[in-house]
């Protein structure tokens, strides 16, 4: 069949070469895609906010899956517009509709709809600019750190984590007065603080059922130990040590099978991935945020391990199947570490000639931020690219990564040097089921 895949950055890469893999799949598009997904499909230039423009690809092409990776487009209403037009109605979409994306695309609506079917989060309360007074009179209740949240979609920066009262007093009244965060801050989410240890789970839902996908645990900050600003995303490990078969049945039955559950009491066709942002506090699973698509560099981890054809399982997703495909997972580590320009995440120069990608034999290279002319690959976004390498052994996992790494070169190549090394003490005393 025909596949059209909206996205550019490493996150796409990744399901390009895996939906390429698969005898069902004839010709893939992608939309506009980079030069990693120029090299195993035929990148387009389509407006995707432009829905009619996309619609006439599809049918021009005849477009038979389409595969959202990014969340704005959902968000957005693409699903139903597709469901909605009876020439499209066909074309098999992985991504849910509107209302399930308010999921991620409003954080007050998902902290209300946890609270609605009992998933544990983190206490909190939402607040606009017509009672701000007593979103500082909450905070005045709250023990510090304070955490601070835009209603709606903010590149990923809209999250703000505080110490001083005073201070965050200030972020909410940037944020509501202010504009801080455009229109995604006219409502802002305040909640408490959970200390714990951060990890992700991923899955696939096709209305009724769901398949669960590896864990995954990625690494935001810019600087070793988890300093720095927050980017989106240094590198990120599969599976999780630190989550036993004991954690992971606790997160399917508190927070994976309530949710599906709700989505279909709300009445809320939900066909796509359910990504949940956990925190792991002592022995118990809480959901720090949910997203409605797969994470990036996540993405780069967890594709590569699941040994089942991808369209086929993207094909029992959409034909509400899932209950009757057994999904097969590779049952090693995945690592990926992810190189970016020098000055991410703050201003950063393009067009730097990329070299030794040919070099790199024991690893996948996830291209990101790429772009290629005649003759070179060159640099085009803050994250760059992802290297990702499976073993048995973590520590072999990463060793094959890093080496990898140091093959590739371009000005100002910028890398985390601790990517997974905090999880290599639970390797110790942990068993661990993948």
């Amino acid at each position: 069949m025909n596949i059209l895949l909206i996205g550019s950055g490493g996150r796409e890469h990744a399901f390009a070469l895996k939906l390429t893999q698969s005898p069902l799949c004839k010709k893939l598009y992608v939309s506009p895609g980079n030069s990693g997904t120029a090299q195993v499909a035929e990148n387009v230039q389509i407006n995707n906010s432009d829905f009619d423009q996309l619609a006439r690809f599809c049918l021009d092409q005849q477009i038979e899956m389409l595969v959202i990776g990014p969340e704005e487009p959902l968000v957005a209403g693409l699903s139903d517009y597709f469901k909605a037009n009876s020439a499209l109605k066909h074309i098999r979409f992985i991504g849910p509709v509107k209302n399930g994306a308010l999921l991620e695309g409003s954080k007050d609506f998902a902290k209300a709809f946890m609270r609605k079917y009992n998933i544990p989060t983190a206490r909190y309360a939402s607040f606009v600019k017509d009672n701000i007074d007593q979103a500082y009179t909450f905070l005045e209740l709250m023990p510090s750190p304070y955490v601070l949240k835009a209603d709606g979609l903010a590149a990923g920066k809209g999250v703000l984590i505080i110490d001083d009262l005073q201070q965050a007093k200030e972020e909410v009244n940037n944020i509501l007065l202010n504009d801080k965060f455009g229109t995604a801050g006219s409502k802002v989410v305040i909640e408490e603080f959970l200390p714990g240890i951060e990890m992700s789970v991923f899955a696939l839902c096709d209305g009724k059922n769901y398949v669960i996908l590896p864990s995954a645990k990625d690494y935001k900050r810019i600087g070793e130990h988890d300093t720095g600003l927050n980017t989106g995303g240094m590198g990120a490990v599969s599976p999780v040590p630190f989550a036993d078969a004991s954690f992971m049945k606790k997160v399917e039955e508190r927070i994976i099978e309530p949710t599906v559950k709700g989505l279909n009491n709300e009445n809320i066709p939900y066909c796509g991935f359910i990504f949940i942002g956990l925190m792991k506090v002592g022995e118990n699973p809480y959901v720090i945020e949910y997203n409605v698509r797969m994470g990036d560099p996540e993405t780069e981890v967890v594709l590569p391990r699941i040994k089942s054809d991808l369209v086929d399982l993207f094909v029992h997703t959409a034909d509400q199947k899932l209950n009757q495909f057994e999904i097969e997972i590779d049952d090693r580590y995945a690592v990926t570490v992810v190189a970016v320009s020098e000055g991410y995440p703050g201003p950063y120069q393009k067009g730097k000639v990329i070299s030794g990608l040919k070099d790199v034999t024991q690893s996948t290279v996830y291209h990101a931020g790429t772009i290629a002319n005649e003759n070179n690959v060159l640099t085009n976004g803050g994250r760059v690219m992802a290297i990702t390498s499976l073993d048995q052994q973590l520590s072999e996992a990463l060793a094959k990564s890093y080496s990898s790494l140091n093959k590739v070169c371009y000005e100002g190549i910028r890398f985390r040097k601790d990517i997974g090394k905090d999880l290599l003490p639970f390797l110790e005393d942990t068993a661990v089921k993948r």
